[in-house]
């Protein structure tokens, strides 16, 4: 197996430019005389020198002066040819060590190449490592690009599975562990490069790095890396078996994609990391058994895509998650088995939004999350199944939309939830089964409105839930069947219920005695 790869040509901006030799005298000479005539005509203005006497005659010590002064011009521009030359001279040695370390880098880049290819473990290693050296010794960030994008290169090449640990299979089981050692060996050398501050010495940030279509399996630690500028693709990494670190690493201005994905087994921790500016993509990914958390993160100002994403049958954790100034999309999730958890995490303006998510068999859990001035939108998701919680939440100004969502089964709850100048809208869904509750929720300023939706089946439950100021609307919608309680609920009676409902309320809607219209 052979790795070939030639470094990258020198850029543009760091070949040899130099101006001919006439043009650079007559530019330095000008340059020179403007210089000396500015700084006298200033002198005399700022001095206020009388008018020169024309009709004084020359003397011996005026002509001498005279002498003193052309020799000081011929003296000066000579100092400025010697600066010329010196300064080409000081440009050609330096291309021309330039060219010597490229061409030495190059000599050893072919050498490494070489022992990536060798069918020994142990000189596999040794290519590895003079790699990673000679990227740290690049004469330019093009060459530095080369060499890692050499060893990325060398993991995303196919390789043999284990085939197990059969007495049959020893060889083959040996030799697959000394390779995979290769491959880890590796990844450690990019997390230790991608942790030094940039701008020091054997830093790697700021580079490209593709991991496209990696199989990561006994884990890797990419822990309190740094990962600035640059695009940074796992698209189609798999994660399987060990555990796998991004423990307090910064994601900052640059774009970094994990579309595609698969996160199966083990343990995968994103906890502390920090995503600032830039884009971070999970569009597509998978996440299937093991654990995935990204508890105490902070995105901060950039946009966060898990569009199209699987849960299934893992547990992914947002716990204590900061989503500040970000825009985060889960549109067209499925959640299925499994839990998700966002509890205690804080959304603080910018937009989350759930669109078109299914939600079937598992649990999403945003309990005591906070939502202040945000935007979260449900707007056509299906609760299908499972466990949607929002107990004890906090919704404070910005708008949360069920617009158009539908509830054929599973349990939506908002108990104890506290909405306080926040807008929530189920405008136009449809309740056709399971569950929905807004047990002991407190209702402030803002609006609840559920305009234009239809109950054909299910149940929802606001008992003991406080209204105070803000508005409870039912304009529009539909009672055809299931089951609506307000037992023991305190308040003004919601705009449009009895419209909706009838009056009398049928048995199968629970309303308080002071709501209900008095005798005649």
């Amino acid at each position: 197996m052979t790795v070939s790869r030639k470094p990258r040509s020198l850029p543009d901006d760091q070949k040899l430019r130099l101006w001919g030799v006439g043009w650079a005298l007559a530019l330095t000479f000008a340059a020179a005389v403007l210089a000396a005539g500015g700084t006298l005509y200033g002198l005399v203005v700022l001095l206020d020198f009388q008018k020169i006497d024309t009709t004084a005659k020359l003397d011996a010590k005026t002509l001498f002066d005279l002498v003193k002064l052309s020799f000081g011009v011929v003296a000066g521009a000579g100092a400025l040819v010697a600066l010329v030359v010196a300064y080409r001279r000081q440009r050609v040695d330096e291309a021309g060590a330039h060219r010597e370390a490229t061409r030495l880098h190059t000599e050893r880049f072919s050498q490494a190449v070489d022992k990536l290819g060798s069918d020994s473990p142990a000189v596999r290693l040794g290519g590895v490592h003079a790699l990673a050296g000679l990227a740290d010794d690049a004469p330019d960030d093009s060459l530095r690009q080369t060499c890692i994008d050499v060893l990325c290169a060398y993991l995303q090449l196919p390789f043999t599975p284990d085939p197990g640990t059969d007495p049959a299979h020893q060889e083959e089981h040996h030799r697959y562990l000394a390779f995979r050692k290769v491959r880890h060996t590796i990844l450690r050398l990019i997390g230790d490069h991608y942790r030094r501050p940039k701008g020091t010495h054997r830093s790697w940030q700021g580079c490209d790095l593709d991991l496209t279509d990696v199989t990561i399996d006994g884990g890797m630690n990419f822990r309190g890396a740094e990962f600035s500028e640059g695009t940074v693709s796992f698209i189609g990494t798999t994660f399987s078996d060990g555990n796998v670190y991004f423990h307090g690493a910064m994601f900052s201005g640059g774009n970094v994609s994990f579309g595609g994905a698969t996160f199966s087994d083990g343990n995968v921790s994103f906890d502390d990391a920090t995503f600032s500016d830039g884009n971070v993509h999970f569009n597509g990914a998978t996440f299937s058994d093991g654990n995935v958390s990204f508890d105490d993160v902070t995105f901060s100002g950039s946009n966060v895509s898990f569009d199209d994403a699987t849960f299934s049958g893992s547990d992914v954790f947002f716990d204590s998650a900061t989503f500040s100034g970000s825009n985060v999309h889960f549109n067209g999730a499925t959640f299925s088995d499994g839990n998700v958890h966002f509890n205690g995490a804080t959304f603080s303006d910018g937009t989350v939004s759930f669109g078109s998510a299914t939600f079937s068999d598992g649990t999403v859990s945003f309990d005591d999350a906070t939502f202040c001035g945000s935007d979260v939108s449900f707007s056509s998701a299906t609760f299908s199944g499972g466990i949607v919680s929002f107990h004890g939440a906090e919704f404070s100004d910005g708008n949360v939309s069920f617009g158009s969502a539908t509830f054929p089964g599973g349990v939506l709850s908002f108990d104890l939830a506290t909405f306080c100048g926040s807008d929530v809208s189920f405008s136009s869904a449809t309740f056709s089964g399971g569950a929905v509750y807004f047990e002991g929720a407190t209702f402030s300023d803002g609006a609840l409105a559920f305009e234009g939706a239809t109950f054909s089946g299910g149940t929802m439950y606001f008992d003991g839930a406080t209204f105070s100021d803000g508005a409870l609307a039912f304009r529009n919608a539909t009672f055809s069947g299931g089951a609506l309680s307000f037992l023991d609920a305190t308040g003004p009676a919601p705009q449009g219920l009895l419209a909706a409902v009838g009056t009398p309320p049928p048995a199968r809607v629970a309303l308080p005695a002071a709501w209900l219209p008095s005798a005649p």
